[in-house]
């Protein structure tokens, strides 16, 4: 109703041409606006799109400097029982399609595919400077050699294993905490909240060294899982904040009610406050489910000897550096990158859902 008043308003002051003339402004503002969006959108999915096309790619192409930028294959006839490669051949004011049969210095012999019976067919030049016929072809090869060179099935299976234990320890942990400190007057609470809120800032280099000490050396944890999941018992700052915030925009009437009814703490917990904070418990789910996908420091620290356990990033990355051949690179890089976005597709409505309480929306 307001646009509606609003255009018959300009229609009265302004002259047709110039109610005309500011439509016309309008559309290309709004086209030159949208393209400058899908130019940059471009520009950051770049990068991934080229990933996905080297990772199908045959090694030869990319030795090709004239080679296409998408997937292909140099098209090739067989002719006396031998392949041979087809070139776009200046020949007489234009390009024929050729078979390079015998290639020289100065002079190179071709054959015509389209008329094999006519014999060779002799061109003046040099022959690398001519550029390959190519045709859209795409390669799994180097997929095949990946799961052949590595136990895929069995790291993905540890990486899961980590995750789902990891996820229940710093969830839990971070929860409980997040809810004393959003719930409970403690006495120096926000000192100790503020001292945990620090810890953010604290690089890892620095306990690197000391944990690493403590726990192969003190503990002798070297070589097994513990190191890495132990930790995450003991909650997580960033995730803590989070749900700390969150628990404190709940109104404290919904437990003062939940107490009347003979509910106890954890039952308010429980039954009051987690159903109303899953999308911030969702999303420290999916921050620690990315964290633990691609965890290599801790992997290389203390599963270097035990290579049977060591997770998918782990694995791929030391195949990464025996094998760095670019398609497989890529290759190897797409796998490690799907499952994160498979992930974030499935759960997105969840992540992204507004949560409605008591008829008000939070």
């Amino acid at each position: 109703m307001y646009s509606m008043t609003t255009q018959s308003a300009k229609r009265n002051w302004l002259s047709p041409h110039s109610y005309l003339s500011l439509q016309l402004w309008d559309a290309i503002g709004t086209g030159l606006f949208n393209l400058f969006i899908v130019g940059v959108l471009f520009v950051y999915l770049f990068p991934m799109l080229y990933m996905v096309a080297t990772s199908v790619m045959e090694g030869p192409q990319l030795r090709d400097r004239n080679a296409p930028a998408y997937p292909s294959q140099q098209m090739r006839i067989e002719y006396e029982g031998r392949d041979y490669l087809i070139y776009n051949v200046p020949m007489d004011g234009e390009i024929r399609q050729l078979a390079l049969v015998e290639p020289g210095r100065t002079s190179s012999q071709f054959v015509d595919p389209g008329n094999v019976e006519g014999g060779l067919i002799s061109w003046e030049g040099n022959w690398r400077q001519l550029k390959g016929v190519y045709r859209f072809y795409m390669t799994w090869g180097n997929f095949s050699m990946l799961f052949q060179a590595l136990p895929l099935s069995r790291m993905l299976q540890n990486t899961l294993t980590m995750t789902i234990i990891s996820e229940i320890g710093v969830l839990l942990s971070s929860i409980v905490v997040a809810y004393g400190f959003s719930r409970f007057p403690l006495p120096g609470g926000n000192l100790l909240f503020y001292v945990l809120i620090g810890t953010i800032l604290i690089p890892e280099k620095v306990t690197l060294i000391p944990t690493y000490f403590f726990y192969a050396r003190v503990l002798d944890w070297e070589g097994t899982w513990l190191p890495i999941l132990v930790p995450f018992f003991f909650g997580n700052a960033v995730f803590i904040f989070l749900l700390r915030q969150n628990f404190k925009s709940i109104p404290k009437d919904l437990d003062e009610a939940a107490m009347l009814d003979g509910a106890g703490p954890l039952r308010i917990l429980f039954q009051v406050i987690l159903p109303q904070s899953w999308p911030t418990v969702i999303t420290a789910s999916l921050l620690h489910f990315f964290y633990m996908w691609n965890e290599t420091r801790q992997a290389a620290l203390y599963l270097s000897i035990r290579r049977d356990l060591s997770p998918i990033s782990f694995g791929v990355q030391n195949f990464q550096s025996l094998a760095p051949i670019q398609n497989q690179l890529q290759a190897s890089a797409l796998i490690l990158m799907i499952v994160p976005v498979i992930v974030l597709l499935i759960s997105q409505r969840y992540f992204m859902r507004d949560v409605v309480v008591t008829g008000m929306e939070k």
